[in-house]
């Protein structure tokens, strides 16, 4: 596998690479997350005219939580640098700033499914799926270097499916290899919830919505946390090392400890030694 690749670097936001896109293509509402109100396509007002962010250093405490939740999964700088080929959105034309606004999420999407599959090729229990994973991550890459008018007419949902059943035999042959009965949770409404030191040891949690949950002290080792919705979910001592398809905007969502173990492919969000 490539090193470029297998080490996710190029999965990962690199604004300095980037247009600023994010602050740009996608709209937010005013909410705990955002202090304002904000159309898809039009600039965030804290977007300086070198595309960097005039209140970065200030973001959870001027009310731009979601922004230092947000990662584009590298799909800032590939749309910047190869779909438009170093062109910045405030000097082309109007109609092609509008393609690089509407092709950025397709290609966000793509990267994040770039992202379980490049995890999934690195775990051993998956071993009897890697030659389709590694099929399928070639062909999300070719995908992603399509041409602003390939990716528009993408069908991103008809290509998402075909992923997602690699990544559930993926899940199945992890958590076989977890002694114990382990808990099914999919989608479940755990909003609130008190599980603090459960036993969530190789659980299936795709897709659950864990929102202000107390997971204090929780055990989520070897769980497949794909999807799961952690805002503000209470991770505090928690276990989760060898928990799969999590991703950095999860950890980003949730309040954590010095005490909580994360699988190697994330990293601990400074606001959390900040207690922010």
């Amino acid at each position: 596998m490539e090193d470029h690749i297998a080490d996710r670097t190029d999965l990962r936001g690199d604004c300095e690479r980037c247009f600023g896109l994010c602050c740009v293509a996608l709209p937010f509402a005013a909410t705990t997350d955002f202090a304002i109100d904000k159309a898809a396509g039009t600039p965030c007002p804290n977007l300086r005219g070198d595309h960097r962010c005039g209140i970065h250093a200030k973001l959870r405490q001027t009310g731009f939580t979601g922004c230092t939740v947000y990662d584009c999964f590298g799909a800032g700088q590939k749309v910047s640098q190869v779909t438009f080929g170093g062109r910045d959105w405030r000097t082309v034309p109007r109609a092609e700033s509008r393609r690089m606004f509407d092709v950025f999420p397709v290609v966000r999407q793509l990267h994040e499914l770039l992202w379980y599959l490049t995890e999934a090729l690195t775990l051993s229990a998956a071993r009897p799926v890697h030659p389709d994973l590694r099929r399928a991550l070639d062909r999300t890459e070719e995908l992603t270097r399509g041409t602003p008018e390939e990716l528009g007419a993408l069908d991103v949902g008809a290509h998402r499916q075909e992923v997602n059943v690699l990544l559930l035999r993926t899940s199945e042959l992890m958590r076989a290899g977890v002694k114990g009965k382990k808990k099914d949770r999919r989608g479940a409404d755990l909003m609130g919830a008190r599980l603090k030191g459960a036993d969530l040891t190789g659980a299936n949690l795709r897709g659950a919505y864990l929102i202000a949950a107390d997971l204090t002290g929780a055990d989520l080792r070897g769980a497949d946390l794909i999807g799961a919705d952690l805002r503000d979910a209470d991770l505090t001592d928690a276990d989760l090392t060898g928990a799969f398809f999590l991703t950095q905007p999860q950890v980003n969502a949730a309040r954590g400890s010095a005490g909580t173990r994360l699988p190697g492919s994330v990293v601990r969000p400074a606001h959390w030694a900040a207690g922010l």
